[in-house]
């Protein structure tokens, strides 16, 4: 049936006609209110699951197909060197959010480093925890702040100067 044909629809005999456009209208409505953001978008950042964790500042996920490295914070090494700290560093992270752990993660103004691999603020979602600060603030990463990247630069070197102070984690022996 064209559209010009149909203009008006005849449901059944004795029965109101009902204008074509506005059904269509209806239609198009109930439609634009189904759809939304991508699968696990949000508002508030990509919702998602850990697959495991690289290293003390690096997650790999699945939905995206990619590490995270997160944003703010560098812990030492692990591959292709051992630096002091590094092993504990990555323990530590894949203790907050193992494979299998819901998160949220928040983007900052470069979606992407150098590398290729995302760049995230991560949340674990059950309770909101913010993983990078908590490995600067238990002394297992340093701040690293890379312009334009820098949101939470700020609360992240209180952090650290925190834990500085107190001797923790890396602090303590590295």
């Amino acid at each position: 049936m064209v559209l010009t044909e149909a203009f008006f629809l005849l449901p059944e005999k004795g029965r109101l006609r009902r204008p074509f456009s506005l059904v269509l209208t209806l239609l198009l409505s109930i439609a634009a209110c189904q759809t939304g953001p991508e699968p696990g978008a949000t508002a508030d950042g990509l919702v998602t699951r850990v697959d495991h964790v690289v290293d003390g500042d690096t997650v790999w996920v699945d939905d995206l197909g990619e590490s995270v490295r997160l944003i703010g914070i560098d812990t030492p090494e692990i591959d292709p060197e051992q630096e002091c700290f590094g092993e504990e560093a990555r323990d530590r992270l894949n203790d907050l959010i193992p494979g299998g752990t819901r998160v949220v993660i928040r983007f900052d103004i470069e979606e992407f480093d150098r590398f290729g691999r995302y760049l995230g603020y991560v949340y674990r979602q059950t309770d909101g925890l913010f993983v990078n600060q908590v490995m600067v603030e238990e002394g297992l990463a340093k701040t690293l702040r890379i312009e334009p990247n820098i949101r939470f630069a700020d609360e992240l070197r209180e952090a650290e100067e925190e834990a500085v102070g107190r001797g923790l984690g890396l602090w303590s022996t590295c």
